[in-house]
């Protein structure tokens, strides 16, 4: 296990892991407000679980912060994601008005914040967070590699 280069993006792989142990795309996140470093939220995806394809760990944050400060709008709130956000969730991010986004692998297929449509970059988005990418990206590329690794093992015939 690689070490991290913050306790919130540890607890962040945590969520992953238990999505993963759920049978869960391992994704995981944590919305902190910066200020005074208190986590807010913290999950892994529940797609699986909820039947719900927003059920991304990045939605499931911002929904149960905004249930806690009572407002959508989480100015000065750092979110803390093992995966680049989808464009849903990149989208959702500039609603929420988040101050930073720090996330750990990139990724090149699904991405919406460093690759495909780059959502803060789109004229018609009104914020754009502070984007650090590639933090802890080994581990949490590690972990998705590992998750579907085990998925395709599970779908190769046993003789």
């Amino acid at each position: 296990m690689l070490p991290l280069p913050s306790p919130f993006m540890s607890l962040a792989m945590a969520e992953a892991e238990a999505a993963a142990a759920r049978g869960e795309v391992p994704v995981g996140a944590v919305l902190v407000e910066a200020a005074t470093g208190k986590v807010i939220a913290a999950a892994g995806n529940e797609v699986e679980a909820s039947g719900d394809a927003t059920a991304h760990a990045e939605m499931l944050v911002l929904r149960r912060a905004a249930a806690v400060r009572d407002g959508a709008r989480l100015a000065g709130c750092d979110l803390y994601v093992t995966l680049e956000p989808c464009p849903m969730c990149a989208a959702a991010i500039a609603l929420a008005r988040l101050r930073r986004v720090y996330f750990a692998a990139y990724d090149p297929k699904g991405g919406g914040v460093e690759h495909g449509p780059r959502i803060f970059d789109q004229k018609g988005c009104n914020h754009r967070p502070e984007i650090y990418g590639g933090i802890g990206e080994a581990r949490g590329a590690s972990l998705l590699r590992d998750f579907f690794r085990g998925k395709r093992d599970e779908k190769m015939p046993k003789f």
